[in-house]
């Protein structure tokens, strides 16, 4: 078994646990570095989608794993950033400014939203984030002179260095780059005072408040960061998709953004990536059973949505730490083995929301 001995202050908010988990951290980037070289275009595009997600994800792990805000509308904070995106572009703006202005612009919305929200929680929280869903959806219907309504339109493709940014392996390094910056602004965030404060909005806004911290500044940064974060994935998913259209950001991506942070495990941004990975694949994985599967019940149109729904359910009752917490669980075997004990994680006491998400 393998000791952490913490001889500084610095080591309770450094970026890594220690040498061993920088070390295998820095191993899995130079594998991910090397893939174009090995792998054909069509798995760079999937390992593509699955940062964009994973980016998405980790911002609203921060909304939602951090701050303890359901969310039900950042499908739709993906589609204002994809749409902003792509109008700046139209306009002749770089691609290398386009992206953070469709980020700082989601962002003011996403403000804006948690604004008038901060007297709601739980359930009604989820119900006002879900009408700003279809508000945002009809939004892109209508507005015509933008987003060019039903017909939509095709996303611009800017060039970086000479090349066409969609081109592979160029799009599959941005990507990348994009998720590695993501987890850097995300993880920098909760090293600091402001991510202290929203840990303690999550455990208890009345003891939060006791100690000093405004419930509508840090609601409003919540949603405005994890808005921004969301409008930066939507940079991304546009050029993956394509072409712009207003079903692509219905309430089925609002759904499978939360599941990816339930299922991956609240509280973790590597639980984000487990869940991008997981909700990544499973299309693929039902693309694969329809084949397998009676005509009447593979030629259903709601069979991807209601497996959606059954895997939620499912993580819920039976592993609600999410698959961080059974990779928590199997680290903790391999290590202890075989001295491990099976009831290891069984009848403890959980005294603050925080002790879940350790």
């Amino acid at each position: 078994m393998r000791y952490q001995f913490k001889t500084s202050y610095d080591r309770d908010i450094d970026l890594f646990g220690d040498a061993a988990q920088r070390n295998w951290y820095l191993a899995l980037l130079a594998v991910l570095c090397a893939a174009p070289l090995v792998l054909e275009q069509f798995w760079l595009g999937e390992l593509s989608y699955v940062f964009i997600l994973s980016i998405a994800a980790v911002g609203l792990m921060l909304l939602t794993g951090y701050t303890g805000q359901v969310s039900l509308c950042h499908g739709a904070f993906l589609g204002i950033g994809a749409y902003a995106y792509a109008v700046l572009l139209q306009r002749g703006v770089p691609f290398f400014v386009a992206a953070p202005l469709a980020s700082l612009i989601t962002a003011g919305v996403g403000a804006a939203i948690g604004f008038p929200a901060l007297r709601l929680v739980g359930i009604y929280l989820a119900m006002a984030t879900l009408a700003f869903n279809f508000i945002v959806e009809y939004v892109f219907v209508h507005w015509d002179s933008v987003t060019g309504g039903f017909s939509g339109f095709a996303v611009p493709q800017p060039t970086v260095f000479g090349y066409s940014i969609v081109d592979y392996p160029l799009f599959y390094y941005l990507t990348l780059a994009a998720l590695l910056f993501a987890l850097f602004v995300a993880n920098n965030i909760m090293r600091a005072p402001t991510g202290r404060a929203l840990i303690a909005l999550r455990d208890s806004e009345v003891a939060a408040q006791s100690m000093g911290v405004k419930l509508t500044r840090y609601k409003t940064i919540s949603f405005a960061l994890s808005a921004g974060l969301t409008g930066f994935a939507g940079a991304f998913f546009a050029h993956k998709i394509g072409y712009l259209a207003p079903d692509a950001f219905g309430i089925l991506l609002s759904i499978q953004l939360l599941l990816m942070v339930v299922v991956g495990g609240l509280g973790s941004f590597r639980g984000a990536i487990f869940g991008a990975l997981f909700v990544g694949a499973l299309p693929s994985v039902i693309a694969l059973l329809r084949d397998f599967l009676p005509q009447s019940v593979a030629r259903q149109p709601g069979l991807e949505p209601g497996l959606f729904g059954l895997i939620l359910i499912g993580f819920i009752l039976f592993e609600p730490h999410g698959i961080e917490g059974r990779w928590r669980k199997l680290r903790l075997f391999f290590s202890q083995f075989p001295m491990y004990r099976v009831a290891t994680f069984k009848k403890q006491k959980s005294f603050t929301k925080s002790e879940r998400f350790r």
